[in-house]
This record gives structure tokens, sequence and C-alpha cells, in this order.
């Protein structure tokens, strides 16, 4: 099911432009783009902290498995 087809683009469109008027809509544009890039780099930063975080959790366990081999020998 396809719910915006190019028609609905460019009835919003229109209607921003006749709400906002022509010399905002750039600024309202630069502050969406703003929004997303912070957006995208804190969910990076979340992404790599979790990464950061469950390294060292897997190096214990290969540690222990290590040792606990050693031990069998």
């Amino acid at each position: 099911m396809n719910f915006f087809s190019p028609w609905h683009l460019l009835l919003v469109v229109l209607v921003a432009l006749l709400l906002f008027g022509p010399s905002k809509l750039p600024e309202l544009g630069r502050g969406f783009g703003r929004m997303f890039r912070e957006f995208k780099d804190a969910t990076n930063g979340l992404v790599s902290d979790e990464q950061n975080q469950a390294a060292p959790a897997r190096k214990e366990v290969n540690t222990n498995s290590s040792v606990e081999e050693e031990a069998r020998k």
C-alpha cells in the first residue's frame, strides 16, 4: 500500500509555503537538517558506547575459557 504519492508531497510543500512564506522555508529546512544530524550523531554515539561496553565482557569470557583449558591439561 502506497500512502504517499508525489501529489501528497506537492500539497505539503504548497501548504508550508502558504503558512511560512518563501523567506522562512530555507530556515526551516536548515533547522530540520541540524536536528537530523544531531539525532544521527547521538544514535551513532550510543551504538559505539554499547560496542565498547560489550568488548571487555567478551575478552573476559575468552580469558576464562583459556584458563579453564590450561587447568584441564
